[in-house]
């Protein structure tokens, strides 16, 4: 895509500044770097650096592009209250709950898109904090390297005000002072699962590692699932996934939200 500065040079007129203010102080409070907005939005790092800077000429589409990226409007990212929450912006940052095969990233992206917010993977923010794969990371510097990125990274989310829809790790829960900054910012929902639908996600997936041994898998499974069900119960709802399918848990979480951002507006009494 090519992109172009103003024909005006250095100089940048009010509307351009305003954009340039909007879009900065929005990608802030969603903690999403460049990068991560430049692919929410389909457009490079180097043109949002232009937008940003109040120096791009920028389509009526592509300014569509990035306001949605955003939870925002194209109207509202040119006037002078576009940074804010504006009434079409659900509020909170969402935090999904369980095991690996939860349904966290296919319920996650689509509620994420039908409430207009980001959808926020945490694993991929260990990895690009980290610069590798999470296979790398683990094999060259263990667990305990990667729950301190963790952390790390969820603090950083919950201090920038963050908002959208988190997926977290499977073992998010068994840190307590993770868990414990998440829940005191996020409204926390566990995606429940039975252990026989969680098998067979993770295999869908395309990890037949499991496969392999299924007997012995499904008894890890289930012992995992006992052993973290106190710490799940603690999130602020439960959406039953095996009970309800895909469809209607994306719409129970949208619900979710929804509640939970209509709260966070009421006028105190």
């Amino acid at each position: 895509m090519a992109v172009r500065p103003t024909d005006r040079g250095s100089a940048r007129g009010p509307l351009l500044e305003q954009l340039a203010a909007n879009v900065r102080a929005r990608r802030k409070a969603r903690a999403l770097t460049l990068r991560e907005l430049g692919e929410a939005a389909g457009v490079s790092e180097r043109f949002l650096v232009l937008i940003e800077s109040g120096r791009a000429n920028i389509s009526v589409g592509k300014l569509d592009d990035v306001a949605r990226a955003l939870g925002a409007t194209a109207a509202g990212l040119l006037t002078e209250d576009g940074a804010g929450h504006d009434a079409a912006t659900p509020g909170p940052l969402v935090a999904l709950l369980g095991l690996r095969g939860s349904g966290k990233s296919a319920i996650g992206a689509r509620a994420a898109a039908r409430l207009g917010l980001p959808f926020i993977e945490l694993d991929e923010l260990v990895a690009a904090r980290a610069g590798m794969s999470l296979t790398e990371l683990f094999e060259l510097h263990g667990g305990d390297y990667y729950r301190r990125l963790e952390r790390e990274e969820v603090l950083r989310l919950v201090d920038a005000g963050a908002t959208g829809l988190l997926a977290t790790g499977g073992g998010l829960v068994a840190d307590h002072e993770t868990f414990g900054r998440l829940r005191g910012a996020a409204l926390t929902i566990w995606l429940r699962a039975r252990p026989e639908d969680h098998y067979a996600r993770v295999l869908a997936q395309g990890d037949t590692r499991p496969a392999a041994n299924r007997e012995d898998a499904m008894r890890e499974l289930r012992a995992l699932l006992r052993a973290r069900r106190a710490l799940y119960e603690r999130a602020d709802h439960v959406v039953d996934t095996s009970a309800l399918g895909l469809e209607r848990s994306v719409e129970r979480v949208v619900r979710l939200a929804r509640e939970a951002c209509a709260k966070t507006r009421a006028p105190a009494s």
